[in-house]
């Protein structure tokens, strides 16, 4: 692990924890010794976590709320010190019928819970994750943001949008680093895109024992992609877009 010190651990923040994903995600990166900002709306969910791992230190917070976000990351700071990572988990699905049936509360719903959640996260975050000597920040997006249906095409536009922002977070963290015009220097941080095209837990083929979930990845691979984040060379990671379909 590219940790800053055996006294310094990485500490990272995971928005959208109590899901199975965030969970799986949380487990993952406490075995690597990271200590891990568990965030979410849910308080019962964030305690469970931080009763379930020692390195796990809970926040509630609406991200959709930029000055919320602020004073999160001003309590994360004091409690654990600078960000070295952001996992943005925080997501949702509304479909329509047809681009006619697309509705206006639907896509203002997707804009609020995912993109929204992730500028305010990354724009509050960012300043630690250039920091960093191991700054990683990450999404979940889907096949869909390029291979878009007509019902689902609000929710293909808001994951569109997304994988550009990351994106343009790789060009500030290139341009900041190894790209910059006077003083290039290593790669320290990355910006990363994990696609795939749906996600699935050991809940939900226990509901559905006779459902074979094809081309579904298992919400434990897609943690254990994350926690591979900060032993990988930035200059390897930062601007890419893995396909885990």
């Amino acid at each position: 692990m590219n940790a800053r010190s055996a006294a310094h651990p990485l500490n990272v923040v995971v928005a959208g924890s109590t899901s199975a994903a965030g969970r799986a995600v949380v487990e993952a990166l406490v075995g690597i010794g990271a200590r891990v900002a568990a965030v979410d709306l849910d308080p019962v969910g964030v305690e469970s976590l931080a009763e379930t791992h020692d390195e796990v230190a809970p926040y509630v917070c609406n991200l959709a709320d930029l000055s919320a976000v602020g004073n999160l990351a001003d309590s994360i700071r004091a409690d654990l010190g600078p960000v070295d990572g952001l996992i943005h988990l925080v997501g949702g699905w509304r479909g329509g019928d047809g681009i006619p049936g697309q509705k206006d509360e639907d896509w203002d719903v997707l804009h609020t819970s995912v993109l929204t959640t992730l500028r305010n996260t990354s724009r509050t975050f960012y300043p630690d994750l250039e920091a960093s000597p191991s700054g990683r920040m990450a999404i979940v997006s889907a096949v869909a943001a390029s291979q878009p249906t007509a019902s689902g095409a609000a929710y293909s536009a808001i994951k569109a949008a997304s994988e550009a922002w990351v994106l343009g977070m790789a060009d500030g963290f290139r341009r900041a680093q190894s790209g910059h015009k006077t003083e290039p220097k290593e790669q320290s941080s990355a910006a990363a895109i994990f696609v795939v095209k749906a996600l699935v837990d050991e809940t939900m083929r226990t509901e559905a024992p006779h459902r074979a979930f094809p081309g579904y990845t298992d919400v434990s691979e897609l943690a254990d992609h994350v926690s591979a984040l900060f032993s990988a060379p930035a200059s390897e990671l930062n601007g890419t877009r893995q396909h885990l379909v």
